[in-house]
């Protein structure tokens, strides 16, 4: 039997780089879990509330940072083409987190007013760096992708993992969850972006071709990238990133520890297991696009994989949720095992939806993506709009969340099939 999958594995090119990813992928999840037990019995609820907002309004401005153009380093046929779009959104990145550190240092007070929260005061200056890491991290990870260098990819996700905990435990003296969590945080990006960094500064062949003049004509070549793949990314980010800044403004900073907690736990080895997946999906989806003229056959087999192996793991997760959380993580973690229970539904269809999404990129079908991110910002929104004034709980909120965008990914899911199928 064992010998039966491993010759599966080796015959199948997309199943053994699939399984690279996310083998990088789930022991780079699991450190920050094993850890996580240590972590909530050193640091409280208000802790891990002030990671969540940093962290909010790092990946708000991080998806900004390239303009979009880390998805079109996968399209060109040349080589050449590739390295320069990378340089491309690589000064795009400088320039916009140059701004937004102006933007910070003139406003900083007044941004402090509209988040309700003074921990974040001195972190407030080192976003615009992490956005930076952020952004260069987006654009070498799709680059390493391009040249199907997923050893690479999963050994940075690993470094980086490695780098966030060693920092969040080493800090422990301090007695300030807030500089120990958020330091871990940032410093870990610099540990992912120097392993992905090693193929493209040893490749001087290719770093020879870098031209300026050729950086403008792709940068107009791929507009369509900052012009509608951005806003819809960044619509999407939104509607998670945005709502965990107005949970911390409207219920407390405490809430959304607990809530942020409970979706990291669920949702980020799931989500990095998909995006994983999604960037094998996306290089085979484009090759039998250029085959066949559809990518049918790689739509139906990786939704399929994703049910039949994520279904069971939700509906157990979904029953034991609250009382494992109580075990592991400590009885004041209790209503963030809750939380948990509630959102299972969501994290399931987003950990079924999401790698498949990229299918609109392969079929530049971007304004479909744009559409539908900003109804998924509306609805989230309105969500929040509507316990705010009906002054409903937070677990009310949630119920109303969950069962909104639970059937609008359904709805997506259907888009995308018609997608793959060449019928719209």
């Amino acid at each position: 039997m064992i010998k039966k999958i491993k010759n599966y594995i080796n015959k199948s090119e997309f199943t053994k780089n699939a399984l690279t990813l996310v083998t990088g992928t789930t022991i780079a999840q699991i450190l920050p879990i094993v850890i996580s037990p240590i972590l909530t019995r050193i640091y409280s609820p208000e802790d891990f509330g002030v990671l969540a907002l940093f962290m909010s309004i790092v990946i708000i401005f991080g998806i900004i940072a390239n303009g979009g153009y880390e998805l079109a380093i996968i399209l060109p046929e040349k080589q050449a083409d590739a390295i320069n779009i990378f340089i491309l959104g690589l000064i795009i990145s400088t320039v916009f987190s140059l701004f937004l550190m102006l933007i910070i240092i003139i406003f900083h007070d007044k941004i402090l007013i509209l988040l309700n929260n003074q921990d974040i005061s001195f972190w407030l200056y080192i976003v615009p760096f992490v956005v930076f890491l952020f952004g260069l991290f987006n654009m070498l990870n799709y680059y390493n992708v391009r040249i199907k260098n997923y050893k690479t990819i999963a050994y940075a996700k690993i470094f980086k993992s490695i780098g966030m905990v060693i920092v969040q435990l080493g800090l422990f003296f301090t007695k300030n969850g807030v500089i120990a969590l958020l330091s871990g945080y940032s410093l870990s990006n610099i540990f992912g972006n120097l392993k992905l960094l090693t193929n493209i500064t040893n490749d001087k062949e290719t770093l020879k071709r870098i031209n300026i003049m050729d950086i403008k004509q792709l940068a107009k070549r791929y507009i369509r990238f900052p012009k509608l793949s951005l806003p819809a990314t960044l619509a999407n980010k939104l509607s998670t990133d945005l709502i965990n800044i107005l949970i911390s403004s409207i219920f407390s900073i405490s809430t959304l520890g607990l809530y942020s907690f409970a979706y990291r736990i669920l949702a980020v080895p799931s989500s990095f297991i998909g995006i994983s997946i999604s960037q094998v999906f996306l290089q085979e989806a484009t090759d039998e696009k250029k085959k066949t003229g559809v990518a049918i056959k790689i739509f139906k087999n990786v939704v399929k994989k994703l049910v039949i192996i994520g279904l069971p793991f939700f509906i157990l997760l979904f029953f034991i949720s609250e009382w494992v959380f109580v075990l592991v993580f400590g009885e004041e973690w209790r209503i963030a095992g809750s939380y948990a229970k509630i959102i299972t539904p969501l994290i399931f269809i987003r950990y079924v939806v999401a790698p498949v999404s990229v299918s609109l990129n392969v079929f530049e079908k971007q304004h479909i993506t744009l559409l539908w991110q900003l109804g998924l910002l509306v609805l989230s929104l309105s969500s929040l709009a509507i316990s705010f004034y009906f002054k409903l709980d937070f677990n009310y909120f949630l119920y109303i969340f969950v069962a909104v965008l639970f059937f609008y990914y359904i709805f997506f899911l259907i888009l995308i099939y018609q997608v793959v199928r060449a019928k719209l």
